[in-house]
């Protein structure tokens, strides 16, 4: 019968129908053609902003911030409605300035997850200040804070991602927050193998190495100017890091960050997820090459690798001998902390009108 009808339709509708099949399966190749279609099918993708427009765009799981991105998206003028209810939540906060500043940063920061978790289907990663990185009290104070002002905007702590810097004190905040507060974290900051064992010892629930980071101080610091994928030392890394984890069974997330180029991310296809910035993302749609999974717990399962017990001294000596993690770590830590400080004074200007 549907045949029939075909037939019976005017030349001018045939061809029309004609035209978007034809539409059809071409949309239907660019699709299949898309390195980030590929990439979805075996790795979770987490949007590396807090754009809105750009999250919407990419259809991302997750999503992750930092001080940079936040510092970022409070510039622009498309989310001025949001800096003013942050300013004026500030304003109502005791203290000198700068406590209300510090008061503003935070709940901006809760304001953008909040919003940002109204766009994602999963989890928004909210950083606690850099500045303590070496103070585990008051990273876990601050991570409950910030867990408490999501509540007011009825958010489930679920879907919040605390996120801490991956030096001892942190990880040892992060596995109070776990067990005893059942707050999931996510280390960042993650340059070591030593770093990636500790935080899955403290039963954490999301670690973040940073593959680009990496990738630039061997750069800065060698004679090899140029890697390609299968030697870049970032890639490395965390491809070490992954098969630890899947062959020990470990339940804590790899999610590569931090990346240079869309050959970086290919190489790490089949990780439990890849946080990717907009830049990059809008690479692997244009790019019509077939990625494969790189990584897999089968592999990981055969892999010769000997389990580390990492207590406190170890981690310490074992970081400290490796100049790459040590150097980078700091660096994290005092960029973290210049982006939070700027924040800060941005929001005195505007607590000051």
């Amino acid at each position: 019968m549907a045949a029939l009808a075909i037939r019976a339709l005017p030349n001018a509708q045939l061809a029309k129908l004609w035209n978007i099949q034809i539409l059809r399966q071409m949309s239907n190749k660019c699709e299949k053609k898309s390195a980030l279609k590929d990439l979805q099918k075996v790795t979770t993708i987490v949007a590396d902003t807090s754009d809105f427009a750009e999250l919407k765009k990419y259809k991302a799981t997750d999503a992750t911030t930092n001080p940079s991105i936040v510092l970022a998206a409070s510039t622009k003028e498309s989310n001025l409605k949001l800096i003013c209810k942050a300013v004026e939540y500030g304003k109502c906060q005791k203290g000198a300035k700068a406590q209300q500043a510090s008061e503003t940063v935070d709940y901006l920061t809760v304001l953008f997850g909040s919003e940002i978790l109204k766009i994602i289907p999963g989890r928004v990663s909210t950083e606690v200040d850099a500045r303590l990185s070496f103070n585990t009290k008051a990273s876990v104070a601050k991570a409950l804070k910030l867990i408490e002002l999501y509540s007011k905007f009825e958010v489930d702590k679920k879907r919040i991602l605390i996120k801490l810097a991956s030096t001892w004190e942190g990880i040892q905040a992060a596995k109070i927050l776990e067990k005893e507060h059942g707050v999931h974290c996510n280390l960042t900051l993650m340059f070591s193998l030593a770093q990636a064992i500790a935080c899955a010892e403290a039963g954490v629930t999301l670690i973040s190495p940073f593959v680009g980071r990496i990738f630039d101080w061997y750069v800065a610091n060698t004679d090899t100017k140029k890697f390609e994928p299968h030697n870049d030392p970032g890639v490395i890394s965390t491809t070490r890091i992954y098969n630890y984890y899947k062959k020990f069974g470990y339940e804590t997330q790899v999610m590569g960050a931090s990346f240079r180029n869309i050959d970086q991310i290919k190489a790490l296809a089949g990780c439990d997820l890849l946080t990717i910035s907009p830049a990059l993302l809008q690479e692997l749609e244009c790019d019509k090459s077939e990625v494969k999974p790189a990584l897999s717990v089968e592999c990981a399962k055969k892999a010769d690798i000997k389990k580390v017990c990492m207590d406190e001294s170890q981690f310490r000596y074992v970081l400290n001998a490796d100049a790459m993690a040590s150097d980078k770590l700091a660096d994290g830590i005092r960029k973290f902390t210049v982006d939070t400080v700027k924040l800060e004074n941005l929001m005195k200007e505007y607590l000051s009108y």
